[in-house]
């Protein structure tokens, strides 16, 4: 039985992107039965003062009940006064009541990597030179 294949890479659409999304999304739940009912349940918010952002949050809470924390940011004239921590907590908070026991994220060395520490998570891997002349970590915390 011979078949004919025409094989050919090509720059994705935001449709390709879709697809091989959904298809990683269909791959996993058949390994490893999803433990919340929706897939995705997106966690951010936002802190404004006078109407204009001054710190966020985004994160995702997927498939298995798991925090991943994309993006905290607070403007640097409202840094160490609280709010990430009141960011983070609010996150942590909603993700627990939702069933979550596991967060992670990454940062790097010139980033938050001590905000965290000092809020609970704990470093399980580094990638050194990423960029170049610095670190990157990874952390977790149980919830």
């Amino acid at each position: 039985m011979d078949k004919n294949y025409e094989f050919s890479i090509e720059q994705s659409t935001s449709e390709d992107r879709d697809c091989v999304d959904d298809k990683i999304v269909g791959f996993n739940s058949i390994q490893v039965p999803f433990t919340q009912s929706e897939k995705f349940i997106r966690i951010d918010y936002v802190i404004k003062n006078n109407g204009i952002i001054i710190a966020g949050i985004n994160s995702l809470l997927y498939c298995w009940k798991c925090l991943y924390i994309d993006v905290l940011w607070v403007d640097d004239q409202f840094r160490h006064q609280g709010l990430g921590s009141q960011l983070l907590h609010r996150v942590e908070d909603e993700a627990r009541n939702l069933g979550c026991k596991l967060a992670h994220l990454d940062t790097f060395d010139f980033q938050g990597k001590d905000f965290y520490l000092k809020n609970g998570y704990e470093i399980f891997g580094t990638l050194k030179d990423c960029p170049p002349g610095h670190t990157r970590y990874y952390l977790n915390k149980k919830l």
